[in-house]
C-alpha cells in the first residue's frame, strides 16, 4: 500500500524543514532519528542518576525521622545547622536534652517535633516594651556604679532575662530594670 502524500514538516531533532511521505514522520532522516533516540536515552539516564543521588542524600534524614532518641550531631543534621548551634539551643533551653554522661547527650525526637508546633515563648514584661539607648546603662557603667564583677553582671542579666541592646561595640541594659534589681 503506497501513497503519494507529500507533507511539509519540521524535524523534531534538528529543526530543519523537510518533505515527509507520511503524516506521522517526525525526523528528516534516519540519522536525526537515531540522534534523537540517543538523546532520549541520555536524558533518561541523567534523570535516573539524579533521582538516585537525591534518594541517597535524603536517606540519612529519613533514618533520623524514624529514631526515637537522637545525638546532638543527628539533631544538627536534622535541623540543618552546625553542631555548635545545636549545643547552643540545648544550653539555651530551646531544645530539651538529657546528659547521660560525658559526651552522651540525647534528645527525644518528639521534642524536636514539638519545637515547631508550639508557639513562641512569652517574653517577660520588661522585654515587651522597647527601650531607648538614652534610658540605658552600658555594662561598664553598671559595673562601676554598683561595684559588681562582669561575670556576676552577666549572670544577673541571664537569670532575670534582662533585655540587652547591642549597638556597635557596646551592650546596653535598661536603667529602670537594673536600678530595681540592684538597689
Amino acid at each position: 500500500m503506497s501513497s503519494n502524500i507529500k507533507v511539509q514538516r519540521i524535524c523534531q531533532h534538528c529543526g530543519n524543514e523537510f518533505t515527509a511521505r507520511t503524516t506521522v514522520t517526525q525526523y528528516c532522516s534516519d540519522t536525526c532519528s537515531k540522534r534523537a533516540y540517543k538523546a532520549r536515552l541520555r536524558a533518561a539516564k541523567i534523570e535516573g542518576s539524579n533521582k538516585e543521588t537525591q534518594r541517597i542524600k535524603n536517606h540519612p534524614i529519613e533514618e533520623l525521622k524514624v529514631k526515637e532518641f537522637l545525638t546532638v550531631r543527628e539533631v544538627a543534621r536534622l535541623l540543618n545547622c552546625s553542631v555548635r548551634s545545636a549545643y547552643y539551643y540545648i544550653e539555651n533551653g530551646t531544645i530539651k536534652a538529657v546528659n547521660l554522661g560525658q559526651r552522651i547527650t540525647r534528645v527525644k525526637r518528639s521534642d524536636i517535633d514539638k519545637l515547631f508546633e508550639q508557639p513562641q515563648p512569652v517574653t517577660p514584661q520588661h522585654e515587651q516594651k522597647q527601650f531607648d539607648i538614652a534610658d540605658c546603662y552600658t555594662l561598664t557603667e553598671v559595673q562601676s556604679k554598683y561595684r559588681i564583677s562582669e561575670k556576676a553582671l552577666q549572670n544577673l542579666i541571664k537569670r532575670n532575662s534582662i533585655p540587652k541592646i547591642k549597638k556597635g561595640w557596646f551592650a546596653y541594659v535598661p536603667k529602670t530594670v537594673i536600678d530595681t534589681l540592684l538597689s
